[in-house]
């Protein structure tokens, strides 16, 4: 994808935190703190990309994909505390909750989270995508983040562990926990463009294909990486006696999955008119990854 969005995504990220204060000042370092542990930007930068397929700006996609990185970025502070993964490293770094401690952590996740729904509803939003795009975005961005999306996912992931949970169960908390955000980020990109509905169906699905295989992947490389190479523990899910994709099906079959999903992204593209082999071929990146 466009390396030159990555400046932009960063500039106007920090430019929507909190001016700092003296009585929150922690709560808003411990927040900065992880939005700087930056990571790819996978999602903000699928939010730029579909933008601009679609016919739209940048200026307009802007605050749709910070919201979508606050909502990502609280999403791993919360996964790193004691009650959820209990872990210690997140990017190569020591967690939020090892650096500011369990409260300031729980807080910063939060507040990202309000955060990103004030991003979208902010007179800056809606003077460059327009008021229905930014009510649009709203919804479908809380639908995929909340119980039936992301959160939902991350419950059905507590509740299975020690419970050798089948496929179909592993299949939907994956969907859920993974792949649903990743949609979220296409679909805001394809909204503040002003796209069609059909666009913003192919969309999700591209969306669906990159984020269940990413999550396969990284099922495979679980079992054969390194901390130091991953930049967070591995081992984890066998730890936890949690049932993933290569629990279930084995290494081959799994292998044979990322490559499936990776083709139904790529498959998804051709419902666009644009320039989609940028998107094409980080689908393939993805499937690659080592890290």
């Amino acid at each position: 994808m466009h390396e030159e969005y990555l400046e932009k995504i960063n500039s106007a990220l920090f430019g929507f935190l909190p001016r700092e204060t003296l009585r929150e000042q922690k709560l808003i370092d411990a927040m900065k703190y992880s939005l700087e542990a930056g990571g790819k930007r996978v999602r903000p930068m699928l939010v730029l990309e579909f933008c601009a397929l679609c016919g739209g700006s940048v200026e307009a996609a802007l605050p749709f994909a910070c919201a979508v990185e606050m909502i990502h970025t609280y999403s791993l502070i919360h996964d790193d505390l004691p009650c959820m993964d209990d872990d210690d490293l997140r990017r190569g770094k020591p967690s939020n909750h090892k650096v500011f401690g369990e409260d300031i952590a729980l807080l910063a996740g939060d507040a990202l989270l309000t955060l990103a729904f004030e991003t979208l509803s902010c007179d800056k939003a809606a003077e460059a995508a327009g008021d229905r795009a930014c009510r649009l975005a709203a919804n479908t961005l809380a639908g995929y983040a909340g119980c039936t999306g992301m959160a939902g996912g991350q419950a059905i992931d507590l509740m299975s562990e020690e419970t050798n949970a089948p496929y179909e169960v592993v299949s939907e908390l994956v969907q859920k926990k993974t792949a649903c955000l990743i949609q979220a980020a296409c679909e805001l990109g394809c909204l503040a463009a002003g796209a069609t509905e059909e666009q913003r169906r192919a969309a999700a699905r591209y969306g669906e294909g990159i984020g269940m295989a990413f999550q396969i992947q990284d099922d495979i490389l679980d079992c054969t990486s390194t901390d130091e190479e991953l930049g967070k523990p591995i081992g984890s899910d066998e730890e936890n006696q949690k049932s993933t994709f290569v629990s279930l099906l084995g290494m081959e079959k799994c292998r044979k999955m990322v490559e499936d999903y990776t083709a139904q992204a790529i498959t998804a593209l051709e419902s666009f008119d644009g320039d989609t082999k940028p998107l094409a071929e980080f689908a393939g990146q993805l499937a690659k990854r080592k890290n």
